[in-house]
């Protein structure tokens, strides 16, 4: 064979084995997905006025901050799972959400009194928000895992916090239809919190799942 022919060999390879785990990787998150809305759907369910609250800016809001997060931290965790894949711009995209959150906060801040700024933070559901992120995320998070497995993250850890913000954010968009807190002040103290311990979770499941 000649190197030519050779090197053509490997670079057909290399895009077929990049398609095919696109693929494995794409299937675990509409898996999890699936997984937390199974679980979600029986023993919570939307909120009884969700039609009236689609009409509002607050609580559509909440769904720009989930879902940005989750396909920022998607296509980051592509790239991370395949060594020598530049992040390119996905790693900018990942500050989106926070960056929207802390405008929203700063907004509520400034258009809201003094007194009212605990009672919005606290809200009614801070518990419930801190217990259940967690726990939707655990399916997604288990799908994810396993489908990294199938790549190569040179960073294992980084890798594993990646997929937590990704589970993280599929379970957040999931809990905030039930949700009836729907203050950025709220959303920037439980969700946030919650998002970090399932980060911290990936993280450690990272570490020890996806090492070489």
């Amino acid at each position: 064979m000649r190197t030519e022919d050779l090197i053509n060999a490997l670079v057909a390879d290399l895009t077929v084995s990049k398609f095919r785990f696109r693929q494995v990787l794409v299937s675990a998150i509409a898996l999890g997905a699936i997984v937390a809305a199974a679980a979600f759907l029986p023993s919570m369910g939307v909120r009884p006025d969700i039609r009236q609250a689609l009409l509002t800016i607050r609580f559509l809001f909440k769904f720009v901050v989930t879902l940005s997060l989750a396909v920022s931290a998607g296509g980051l965790l592509y790239c991370l799972a395949r060594p020598g894949t530049p992040t390119g711009l996905w790693a900018w995209a990942l500050i989106a959400a926070p960056t929207l959150l802390v405008i929203a906060v700063v907004t509520e801040l400034v258009a809201t009194p003094v007194a009212s700024w605990s009672s919005r933070m606290v809200g009614t559901n801070a518990v419930y928000c801190l217990m259940l992120i967690p726990l939707l995320s655990l399916g997604p998070l288990a799908c994810i895992i396993y489908a990294l497995r199938k790549g190569a993250p040179t960073n294992p850890g980084l890798a594993g916090a990646v997929a937590g913000l990704l589970a993280s954010g599929i379970a957040a968009t999931l809990y905030a239809t039930h949700c009836t807190d729907d203050s950025p002040l709220f959303l920037a103290t439980w969700y946030s919190l919650a998002t970090g311990i399932v980060t911290l979770a990936g993280y450690a499941i990272g570490a020890r799942a996806l090492r070489w």
